[in-house]
């Protein structure tokens, strides 16, 4: 009698532990997300969107007909930005400060990812270089 409770913990971590990853209709991305790419991406449409699953989080991975990856949490707050090969993404979706300490110091490159954590954000420089900053967009350092 006492191996049922563990065999029912057991099979409530094998569920929701397991990567639940579905393609599915644009129109079932959150709104925020929709008006994002409407934003920074007028001239692309919405070649792909999976909606991902993972330990109870949802998470929205959109691909663009212009081969862009863009990820969007629940709610449809942009985290991460990817243009294919060296591609710049759009100063639109940097911020500011980010984006003007790339300018000043980088005058020669653009950025081609963007992504944003709970605690850091980061850019990635067409020489490669992925430079780290806090949330409100003061320098860190750089990751090589």
């Amino acid at each position: 009698m006492k191996a049922l409770p563990i065999y029912f913990v057991l099979i409530l971590l094998a569920v929701t532990g397991c990567d639940n990853e579905k393609v599915v209709n644009e129109t079932n991305l959150p709104a925020q997300a929709t008006e994002f790419i409407e934003a920074h991406f007028p001239d692309a449409g919405i070649a792909r969107v999976v909606r991902d699953r993972d330990d109870l989080l949802t998470s929205y991975d959109v691909i663009l007909d212009n081969q862009v990856e863009l990820e969007f949490d629940r709610q449809g707050e942009c985290y991460s930005v990817d243009a294919p090969g060296n591609e710049r993404i759009p100063d639109s979706v940097v911020p500011l400060k980010v984006l003007e300490y790339v300018q000043d110091n980088y005058p020669d490159e653009v950025i081609t990812e963007w992504e944003k954590s709970k605690t850091t954000q980061e850019v990635k420089l067409s020489n490669r270089k992925e430079l780290v900053f806090n949330l409100s967009g003061t320098f860190l350092r750089i990751d090589d």
